[in-house]
């Protein structure tokens, strides 16, 4: 015979359940902790500055960086000062730096692309646009808070190497730079890095490649140089030379007054094309980053 099963007592609903409009959002009379503030740019660049230093890239590229303008620059300076052939009173002692910043742009650039598009490869700008909706917000925090890293850095080392090379020829024959020089080998040199890696930023932005947007960029500081010096025609003269005048180590060079070219950039105007190139490419990458998903 079977053993009659007893029924169990229903499970007493709460009200909102049992016929209830909806559940309260809150208890009442409960209050938050937590402040509810407003968001605005200040945020993102608080978010964006934590982000950069506590990154193991950018203390290496950096770290790099470092080593190659000033390791470099003194080493070019002390070479040149125990060389037997003093330098002429034309030259400027602080062309030497050139050759450091030239190989320290490689580090710029690769911080620049990594600090955009390695959030894409390890899938933190999901969080990053979860806790900052205003995707114009994101990509302006990061350029500026990289932009003043990267100026910082760069006007630090260069001063540093221009004082040292100055100190260790002196006496060496070659003249005392003016502060016309001074100026445009270290403050406008690091302004022309800082936005090469601010263009950099935005190409990463673009591409959301880390490894495809450092080989664009280093193939567009490089190539263009490399590719005139093999053309030996004279019908491709005109591009031979126009290579040369806007390759950015013969605008680099225009800082120290050691261009590769008689024609082309002079002045600052190194500075105002790379103004133009990095507006140009901003509002692209604005765009792209506006109409394409996360």
């Amino acid at each position: 015979m079977s053993t009659p099963q007893t029924p169990m007592p229903p499970t007493p609903q709460p009200a909102w359940q049992a016929g209830a409009p909806s559940a309260p959002s809150v208890l009442p009379g409960y209050t938050s902790p937590i402040p509810v503030v407003r968001t605005h740019l200040g945020h993102a660049l608080a978010s964006e500055w934590t982000k950069i230093k506590s990154v193991r890239s950018t203390m290496w590229t950096l770290g790099v960086f470092v080593v190659l303008v000033v390791g470099v620059g003194l080493l070019v300076g002390g070479v040149v000062a125990h060389s037997s052939a003093d330098m002429s009173g034309d030259d400027n002692v602080l062309t030497l730096g050139f050759i450091g910043v030239l190989l320290g742009s490689i580090c710029i650039i690769t911080l620049g692309v990594l600090t955009t598009a390695s959030e894409y490869g390890t899938g933190m700008i999901r969080t990053t646009m979860t806790a900052c909706p205003s995707r114009g917000r994101v990509l302006v925090a990061k350029a500026l808070v990289f932009f003043l890293l990267s100026f910082v850095i760069t006007l630090v080392c260069t001063a540093l190497v221009a004082v040292a090379q100055t100190a260790m020829l002196d006496g060496s024959g070659a003249r005392r730079p003016t502060g016309g020089e001074w100026f445009k080998a270290t403050v406008g040199v690091s302004f022309y890095l800082a936005l090469l890696g601010l263009v950099s930023l935005l190409i990463g932005s673009v591409l959301r490649h880390s490894a495809g947007g450092i080989t664009i960029m280093i193939g567009v500081v490089l190539a263009p140089l490399v590719i005139a010096l093999f053309m030996f025609t004279r019908s491709l003269e005109s591009v031979r030379n126009a290579l040369f005048e806007y390759s950015i180590p013969n605008q680099l060079g225009v800082f120290y007054s050691s261009s590769l070219s008689d024609s082309g950039p002079a002045g600052w105007d190194p500075l105002w094309i790379i103004l133009g190139v990095t507006a140009a490419v901003g509002a692209g990458a604005w765009a792209l980053l506006r109409e394409r998903d996360v």
